[in-house]
């Protein structure tokens, strides 16, 4: 059993030891009683010195520390704790409006930050979530893993595993397909809030016009149509997680508001007078290049840093060819369960055909590739010839792309036109015309789609203005 991390609530209340570092009587006093009340117990020193004293004499749960120490700051100690290779997390308090101290404590390896003049619900909360912290010998959660023994993969696992214990924000970029969102399920079924909500919302799917009532809630009466209070993202994901995918498409606007939220945690609801507090990890993530939009004047530069605490890039699948094998196995056996049928084989020479395929869709496109495979062939095993691949890396002509040398008899706008629709009406039936999977599918925004299937004509079932 996790030193701190009981086999009760009750339990963990009774055994769990807090350190509090301040230099501020006051502060300790109202940490000091915070905790007691909470049924902690703690002890609390003045200096980087007393609290390294301490941590050579007993064993701890949680440390609190202030920021600013008469003879070090919080900084020094979040770092000596994490030499101590402890498992042990670490809160700094600091200044109010210091977000720049914040940020330097979660990219030390703080498991988490709270603002002066403290604020006691949120310190509980804090608290609360760094005594739920899994052991590290704890066997994961089960579920979705990231498959693959491949260096980048491997890499890519140890860096999740360690951000599960934090609760810094977390920026994951990598193409399209890479595996972003498994990412950021990982690092929540990791960690302390993995009992309670993960919301994942893709940003480029909503109204701009219903961007501030989606993600903060709205109260009754505040526009035409609000008939009833509703709760946004954010009270949805309160305790948990909110996954922001494609946080790049956001407008600027609601860049703003989305910077104020993470910063004070609270949110207003459209048509309230007062802000509610949140407790919630934001992850984001986005194919584009964020740090380009920022110097490009598309992103605001303060939300980027601090959604971009600490950078996660999921490798793309060509830089992982030798796990090519083991996913599309795994794939294949879902693939099985789902249609409760016996697993397809891949030939030698059908995985030979895999791993010399670029994948510039990643995974995702190696899932359609299979699920299309599965339905072509007509035997147990899986030949090269049903993965429809073109020996140059692509498609075959007819599948998923035109013929070579197709544009010598059409003028460019109207081969690129021609593209563009086969593309989307590829993506369109592969996902049973569901516009919000179809934009995810091709790597665009749901308005993207929307406007490129207006200007080419293309219908689906109904009208042409829903998600399907």
């Amino acid at each position: 059993m996790r030193r701190g991390v009981p086999q009760a609530a009750d339990a963990a209340r009774a055994s769990a030891r807090v350190l509090v570092v301040d230099d501020e009587p006051d502060i300790r006093e109202l940490l000091e009683l915070t905790l007691a009340k909470m049924g902690l117990a703690a002890d609390a020193v003045g200096s980087v010195a007393e609290a390294k004293a301490r941590l050579a004499g007993a064993r701890y749960d949680l440390c609190l520390t202030d920021m600013r120490l008469p003879d070090g700051d919080g900084l020094e100690l979040v770092r000596y704790i994490a030499g101590l290779a402890r498992d042990l997390p670490v809160a700094v308090i600091t200044a109010y409006g210091s977000a720049e101290n914040a940020v330097a404590a979660l990219k030390a390896g703080a498991f988490d930050y709270i603002a002066k003049p403290v604020a006691l619900e949120q310190l509980r909360a804090l608290v609360r979530s760094a005594l739920a912290l899994p052991g590290l010998q704890e066997p994961p959660a089960a579920g979705q893993a990231l498959l693959g023994d491949s260096p980048p993969l491997r890499a890519a696992r140890e860096l999740i595993a360690k951000l599960a214990r934090t609760q810094a924000p977390v920026y994951i970029s990598g193409e399209s397909g890479s595996g972003k969102e498994l990412a950021a399920r990982l690092i929540h079924a990791g960690g302390a809030r993995r009992k309670r909500p993960f919301v994942a919302v893709n940003c480029g799917a909503i109204p701009e016009t219903l961007m501030e009532s989606e993600f903060f809630g709205y109260r009754k009466g505040a526009f035409t149509g609000a008939f009833q209070d509703r709760d946004g993202f954010f009270q949805a994901a309160n305790g948990g997680t909110l996954f922001l995918d494609e946080v790049a498409d956001l407008p600027l606007g609601m860049q703003v508001k989305l910077l104020r939220a993470i910063q004070e945690k609270r949110v207003r609801k459209v048509g309230a007078t007062q802000e509610e507090p949140v407790d919630v990890r934001i992850i984001s993530a986005t194919h584009q290049d964020l740090a380009a939009l920022v110097e490009a004047g598309r992103f605001r530069r303060d939300l980027f840093y601090r959604l971009n605490v600490i950078e996660l890039k999921m490798p793309s699948l060509r830089e992982c060819l030798e796990d090519v094998p083991l996913i599309a196995t795994r794939i294949l056996e879902r693939l099985a369960r789902e249609e409760g049928q016996p697993p397809r084989a891949l030939s030698p020479a059908a995985i030979e055909a895999l791993k010399a395929y670029d994948f510039p869709g990643n995974v995702r496109e190696l899932e359609n590739i299979l699920e299309r495979a599965v339905a072509l062939s007509s035997g147990p095993v899986i030949e090269p010839a049903d993965l429809r691949l073109h020996p140059g890396g692509g498609e075959e002509p007819g599948v998923g792309g035109p013929a070579q040398g197709a544009m010598r008899h059409e003028p460019l706008p109207d081969y690129l036109d021609r593209l563009e629709r086969e593309a989307i009406l590829a993506a369109l039936a592969r996902t049973g015309f569901n516009r919000t999977a179809a934009a995810k599918l091709l790597g665009v925004t749901f308005r993207s789609l929307r406007y490129r299937m207006q200007r080419l004509g293309i219908r689906g079932p109904g009208d042409d203005d829903g998600d399907g």
